[in-house]
């Protein structure tokens, strides 16, 4: 039987050569595959700004950014010079807000203008809401100008059902100095006139007799 010769292929410095050329042969496309979307991506790196570090969450720290960025644009500038800008974004603002109040001011004239003339509601001389009424008999007029009337009260009690009479009297004002004692009156609560005064005649119902 006749040996076969042997061929390069099956030699072991063959195997170990082919080995060794292809470990290169996959490397060296690895690193072609590697480098070429590293070159694709440079660009867009270049492209993209940079994200700042932290972001200022705090008034200080916003001031502060501020303030730094005006010193890396405009450089170092004395105090007086601070102080005079200062005045002036001051004097800017003032103006502004002049301006804005007089246009409010204007807008609010025309609405006003334009606007019906509303009907008061309550007496002249008595605040919002409505004014108390109260109708009793004339006890004295010996003031001028005033009048003492007193309102008498009947009321049942809550509980035992028992008739009570109570009365108070008010210190009424009148210009006219009509009313004489023992007629009834109606009275209208108003503006504080004096230290005792708190209402007005509106009118007599009936003169004493």
């Amino acid at each position: 039987m006749a040996e076969t010769p042997e061929t390069p292929e099956e030699t072991p410095e063959t195997i170990q050569e082919e080995v060794e050329n292809a470990a290169t042969t996959d490397g060296d496309a690895t690193s072609s595959t590697e480098a070429a979307p590293a070159a694709e991506e440079t660009p867009a790196a270049e492209e993209t700004p940079a994200a700042p570090a932290a972001t200022a969450t705090t008034r200080r720290e916003r001031l502060e950014g501020r303030r730094s960025a005006r010193r890396t644009t405009r450089g170092e500038t004395s105090p007086e010079e601070r102080q005079a800008e200062r005045d002036a974004r001051r004097a800017a603002a003032a103006a502004e807000r002049r301006r804005y109040r007089a246009r409010s001011k204007a807008k609010r004239a025309e609405a006003r203008k334009d606007a019906p003339v509303a009907e008061a509601l309550h007496a002249p001389e008595h605040g919002p809401g409505r004014a108390k009424v109260r109708q009793g008999i004339v006890v004295s007029d010996k003031a001028d100008k005033t009048i003492v009337v007193r309102v008498d009260v009947t009321r049942r009690h809550r509980r035992y059902g028992k008739i009570m009479r109570t009365s108070s009297k008010l210190h009424a004002h009148y210009e006219r100095n009509d009313a004489g004692a023992g007629d009834t009156v109606r009275v209208i609560e108003c503006r504080p006139m004096s230290r005792t005064k708190r209402w007005r005649l509106t009118d007599v119902l009936e003169k004493a007799k």
